[in-house]
């Protein structure tokens, strides 16, 4: 039960259209009191793990590829990977994961995941010999890479969930994260794509490989291994352990391994081009009316649970409405760039840290965290510190 008495709160005066007789902060932003890193920062040893693959894949590239091949295969990959990357920072911008996550998830995609695969293939090659018939190559596009790349790409997503479980609250962060795992292996497979089409075939063959991979299908990995993320959100959300999310992850990962095979199966089966306007395009618009729709989900539950906290006399009825709508939110900034001196960085705190009370709020409900309490503790010092702030003379 929420308990206003237990914390002194300057959040129930309300929030008139001029400023408060409201005293300015006691103590400076910088001394604000910090949520605790443990179960929403990156794991050191995963870095550890990532830097040793990293460089056997430089050593890889350049070796097979060659240096200038490489290099120009890189810069060419940079532009699908930029557009892919904004459409994910549009996705997180309600509750945004903690950016050392983000990197974590890119770098996983983008070291781990293809150290993986080309790992597999490698075995496979010496188990089974090198082949380039039909039948090898049917085999190698439609079920080995489907299989392996979602297995390499979702066991990121899962170890995310495993190591920071605080930072991983539902389908939206899932999405997310997988998208960002999905975003780090396109970029390195289009590096290996863009360099051997320079290679074989010169410009002309690179802006043909660039049209099909970086126009028509940037987002083909995301939508793929989002599926592997949003069954661990869903998993988050019932606060499931990680044991009990081992079933919905390999679910998700079978779903994205389908929709990969289907993906690879158009190419080499039949008339590619038909079948992306026919199937794969639709297939995309119902992706993005999935992603808008749980969005609006997300923003239902910050206001449901940032209410909870009205009624104990924390906000007003009408600071949830400021915080938990996107105008609302949009009213709030343009107020604040008027105030003396520009505080919209002091709203744009607020509002950050009044949503991720909503999400702590979530876990304390469903019982899945047990230090949620003191982030919840850590949030209400840190939004009374900002109304402080906004208020000041």
């Amino acid at each position: 039960m929420l308990n206003a008495m237990s914390f002194p709160s300057s959040l129930a005066r309300g929030y008139p259209d001029r400023a408060a007789p409201v005293a300015a902060p006691a103590q400076p932003v910088t001394a604000l009191p910090a949520l605790a890193a443990r179960g929403r920062s990156a794991a050191p040893w995963l870095v550890a793990v990532l830097a040793v693959v990293l460089l056997c894949l430089i050593s890889y590239f350049t070796q097979t590829l060659g240096t200038a091949a490489s290099a120009v295969g890189m810069v060419v990959a940079l532009f699908p990977m930029a557009g892919v990357l904004l459409a994910v920072k549009l996705v997180d911008r309600w509750e945004p994961e903690p950016r050392s996550l983000l990197v974590l998830a890119f770098a996983w995609g983008a070291i781990a995941a293809v150290g993986i695969a080309l790992g597999v293939d490698l075995l496979l090659s010496i188990g089974f010999g090198l082949s380039d018939s039909p039948a090898r190559e049917a085999m190698q596009s439609v079920i080995q890479a489907p299989i392996v790349e979602e297995f390499a790409k979702g066991l990121g997503v899962f170890l995310i969930y495993v190591t920071a479980r605080r930072a991983f609250d539902g389908p939206v962060d899932g999405i997310v994260y997988g998208a960002m795992v999905a975003a780090g292996f396109a970029f390195t497979e289009n590096i290996q794509y863009f360099a051997i089409s320079a290679i074989e075939g010169g410009a002309r063959e690179l802006t043909f490989t660039f049209i099909l991979r970086g126009i028509l299908s940037p987002f083909a990995h995301v939508m793929f291994t989002a599926v592997t993320g949003y069954a661990l959100g869903l998993a988050a959300r019932r606060g499931a352990s990680a044991a009990a999310a081992v079933r919905p992850w390999v679910v998700g990962m079978v779903g994205a391994a389908l929709l990969h095979a289907l993906w690879n199966g158009s190419a080499q089966f039949s008339d590619f081009f038909s079948l992306y306007v026919t199937l794969q395009v639709p297939l995309f618009l119902l992706f993005i009316l999935g992603v808008v729709l749980l969005r609006r989900e997300e923003e239902r539950l910050t206001r449901q649970r940032l209410g909870e906290y009205a009624s104990a006399g924390w906000f007003t009825p009408q600071e949830v409405d400021m915080l938990a709508t996107p105008r609302g939110r949009r009213s709030a900034m343009a107020w604040a760039r008027t105030l003396r001196g520009d505080r919209s960085a002091v709203m744009k705190g607020f509002i950050a840290d009044a949503t991720t009370l909503a999400a702590a709020r979530q876990r304390i409900v469903t019982g899945r965290d047990p230090g949620a309490a003191a982030d919840q503790q850590v949030l209400l010092a840190r939004t009374v510190a900002a109304r402080r702030a906004l208020f000041a003379p």
